[in-house]
């Protein structure tokens, strides 16, 4: 483990408890349940786009909770190959984390957290490109949290953002084109579940 990265996990954590209770608790909430909104963002971004979008839009919304599912699995590949330890028991002389820390065999790195913040972040970005406004630093504000509340060596998550941000852009832009025709030909004569999942886009609006 590296030396530098439990210096800093022991830096945020004595942080953390010297921050205001609220603070505690925010950071809580947040490190536990911050990940819905980012499948609301995800599921909003989708039915806006089958609404008013051309194919290729709608295949980027469709395509991006599929890309952070796929991160998802990179992620728990390399986590359960590389089989870390969490800092909340490895780390001597850290502060108590202020979540329960995860049972054994629930390895640390990457952090899933910061693999599925980064991976939405990205995915939206090139589905909307103002978003990133908004995704990018809720996606690192989700990474933070995961060392605040004691539950991640800081390089869990930064390799957790990386590596959730790079498969994503990977299979968004590897998969865009043939998606985008399969929502054309969704739309054009597809089922109606189908018509109904790609929507009518701006051309049919209101028919």
């Amino acid at each position: 483990m590296d030396s530098s990265s439990s210096s800093l996990y022991r830096t945020v954590t004595d942080f953390a408890h010297r921050t205001p209770s609220w603070v505690q608790s925010a950071f809580e909430i947040w490190t536990g349940y911050g990940l819905l909104l980012f499948g609301v963002l995800l599921a909003a971004v989708w039915w806006r786009s089958r609404r008013r979008s051309g194919p290729e839009a709608v295949a980027l919304a469709v395509l991006a909770p599929v890309a952070t599912a796929v991160a998802y699995g990179a992620s728990e590949f390399v986590k359960s190959t590389v089989a870390e330890e969490r800092p909340c028991r490895a780390v001597a002389g850290a502060a108590a984390p202020l979540v329960p820390c995860p049972g054994p065999g629930d390895w640390s790195f990457p952090s899933n957290h910061a693999v599925l913040a980064g991976a939405a972040a990205v995915a939206l970005t090139l589905t909307v490109r103002r978003l990133a406004l908004l995704t990018v630093p809720l996606a690192l504000l989700m990474a933070f949290s995961r060392v605040f509340v004691g539950v991640h060596h800081p390089h869990d998550v930064a390799f957790g953002l990386l590596l959730g941000g790079s498969v994503a852009a990977l299979v968004v832009l590897a998969l865009a084109g043939p998606a985008g025709a399969l929502v054309a030909a969704a739309r054009a004569g597809g089922t109606p579940a189908a018509r109904w999942f790609t929507g009518p886009g701006p051309a049919r609006r209101g028919r």
